[in-house]
């Protein structure tokens, strides 16, 4: 036995699901993902996506649809008479004729622990926040955003010093047992549904360039969950006087650390820097157009002695 799937997602974090769900057997009559985007060094080319390339690569029919306003875009994916739809990460909107296309409605794969943050950023909100847990939950979806009832669930810890993307990788392999699990309970109609609690309720919003400068202010807790946070993408930031001009440095990991100082103020020579309340040091670095550096490394290109400022 096997289910008829239409598959709906965009970047790498997806592709581990579609993988999984064709190893066991399912028939992936469609995928649905976001159309090419400029990219490219000059950005001049059309680069699909990786869930795109990964489908093609298996040999499935690929859509690439702005939007589901128009009825024959709709009328295509009912046709498809599929039995399920599966999504994660897709990155559009569905409207109720796409959540109701297919014979059970449309099941998502969601990094967080529903109804804690809903919405575009459960990763980065999680860590940010100094969450010791999250997880991945498939939920039936409906008309809200992120409100529909959960089917499964799998809890993952946040080490002390995890980084976005560190917890991504995890929650991408999890993610992708878990819906394969999920269907398979579905397609012997043993998939309970729980609807979430009214409580807890918060939501991820997307991460604006805006908050990504380190405010080294805050308490050190506050500024180690921030780099993390944010790390790989978009980064956090600071700027530093290197040949007599302010340069930005992204760092993209960090870890508590005692001493008392000038918020900013460089405490040591290997990259201690106080905070509002305690400090942080600061370990992989990366100034612009550069790589990334363990500090040790950076520090041979761009020696910086205690007492110097980070702004």
């Amino acid at each position: 036995m096997s289910l008829r799937i239409i598959f709906m997602g965009t970047p790498e974090f997806s592709v581990p699901t579609l993988r999984l769900l064709v190893d066991a057997g399912h028939r992936i009559v469609a995928v649905y993902t976001q159309p090419p985007r400029p990219g490219g060094r000059r950005g001049l080319d059309l680069q699909k996506s990786p869930v795109h390339q990964a489908a093609e690569l298996l040999g499935l029919p690929v859509f690439t649809p702005v939007n589901f306003k128009d009825p024959e875009e709709r009328e295509r994916f009912r046709g498809l008479n599929a039995d399920v739809g599966v999504v994660v990460a897709y990155g559009l909107l569905l409207p109720e004729a796409i959540l109701n296309g297919t014979r059970d409605g449309c099941y998502n794969g969601h990094a967080s622990l529903l109804p804690r943050w809903r919405g575009a950023a459960p990763i980065q909100r999680a860590i940010m926040a100094g969450d010791a847990k999250t997880g991945m939950m498939v939920m039936k979806m409906d008309k809200g955003l992120d409100t529909g009832a959960v089917a499964l669930t799998r809890e993952v810890e946040i080490g002390p010093n995890m980084t976005a993307g560190e917890l991504h990788d995890r929650l991408m392999l999890v993610g992708a047992k878990a819906m394969a699990e999920a269907m398979v309970k579905l397609e012997m109609n043993d998939l309970p549904l729980t609807p979430q609690p009214e409580d807890g309720v918060l939501y991820a919003a997307k991460i604006d360039k805006a908050e990504t400068r380190i405010d080294f202010s805050r308490d050190a807790k506050d500024v180690h969950n921030h780099i993390r946070g944010l790390a790989p993408f978009p980064g956090a930031w600071f700027e530093l006087e290197i040949g007599g001009k302010p340069e930005r440095v992204k760092v993209l990991a960090s870890e508590r650390a005692e001493g008392q100082g000038a918020a900013g103020q460089l405490l040591t020579d290997d990259l201690v820097v106080a905070c509002g309340s305690g400090a942080v040091r600061l370990t992989r670095l990366q100034k612009a157009g550069g790589k990334p550096l363990a500090a040790s490394d950076f520090l041979r290109g761009t020696p910086l002695a205690a007492g110097t400022r980070l702004s």
